[in-house]
């Protein structure tokens, strides 16, 4: 087989592994907001990333015979676990006390915008061209469209606490996401979101003791149960595996796109198992989110396949 076989098969690999993130990871959205339903969202939180990093550090550490993090991995690591789990999972989660699970990954959305506008105001390497930027305002629009009516008439109590929660998640998700792909840490990468879960896992403990918004673990319903089980095994695991493969194999901004499919899962779910609102606009909004995401991908393309953009690579 030829490199460029090996590399085909990779990156079909990685469109997969972006399929699952898209699909699976916006059923996620209404797991959460039915695991906090009945019990502290930081518990649901904090309980989520023991186990699952606990399961991610058990295979590496006694099966793979991984080594332990050296002290400087080790701060590299609680810094982004604060990032990633504490902040962009454990505040997101807090975040679905009080608005739909669809309206929480609206916002969380907005990511592949923070992430170009970042990399484009403070690393000034990436350059905004009108196809993409036209894509973005399409997908965020789109998205717009579908949740009209809950984002401007029917405000539950909390309900601007829970936009606020919900935008300092993807806010931090984003810088994450910029700090991952610029300083790699020398540890494998599964390895590593397994230290991440495990230490911001004590730290939302730590939380969840000093607010004292807690209930004892014999008193957690089924219903939480069986919403951290599906969380654990397939948000936390097996879409996070998929997640970190695309990002590896896959250029930053067409990994990002899960972001614009998430939303829609999530109404779709949502409306078929919490009940969630469907109507008119989410067929409105959900044409325009892809019509957007597809401006996105191609602008993508002709910026790879131009040959400004491939001497600048070469260079």
């Amino acid at each position: 087989m030829s490199a460029g076989q090996r590399g085909m098969t990779t990156k079909q690999k990685a469109y997969i592994a972006l399929t699952a993130t898209s699909l699976i990871w916006g059923t996620t959205w209404v797991a959460s907001k039915i695991g906090v339903q009945k019990t502290p969202a930081l518990e649901v939180a904090s309980i989520r990333q023991f186990i699952a990093g606990s399961l991610y550090v058990v295979f590496f550490f006694f099966i793979k015979k991984l080594p332990l993090p050296t002290p400087r991995q080790l701060g590299w690591l609680t810094f982004m676990g604060i990032l990633m789990f504490v902040s962009s999972n454990g505040i997101a989660t807090m975040g679905l006390k009080y608005i739909s699970s669809g309206l929480g990954a609206l916002i969380a959305a907005l990511y592949p915008l923070c992430v170009v506008l970042i990399e484009t105001i403070f690393f000034k390497n990436k350059k905004i061209t009108l196809l993409t930027f036209t894509g973005i305002i399409l997908g965020i629009g789109g998205i717009g469209v579908v949740f009209y009516d809950n984002a401007f008439h029917n405000h539950s109590e909390g309900y601007v606490l829970g936009i606020i929660l919900s935008l300092i998640a993807m806010l931090t998700w984003s810088v994450a996401t910029i700090f991952i792909a610029r300083k790699k840490a020398d540890i494998n990468p599964y390895y590593a979101t397994g230290w991440q879960m495990l230490i911001s896992s004590v730290i939302l403990f730590c939380m969840v003791l000093i607010t004292g918004d807690h209930i004892p673990l014999a008193a957690i319903p089924a219903q939480t149960w069986g919403a951290l089980t599906y969380l654990i095994l397939a948000g936390s695991i097996f879409t996070f595996v998929a997640f970190i493969y695309s990002m590896k194999h896959l250029e930053p901004a067409i990994a990002s796109l899960y972001a614009y499919i998430n939303p829609i899962v999530a109404i779709l779910v949502g409306s078929l198992v919490v009940n969630e609102k469907l109507t008119l606009n989410i067929l409105i909004g959900s044409v325009i989110t892809l019509a957007g995401v597809y401006l996105v991908n191609k602008s993508i393309k002709q910026k790879e396949e131009s040959p400004v953009a491939r001497e600048a690579d070469a260079m």
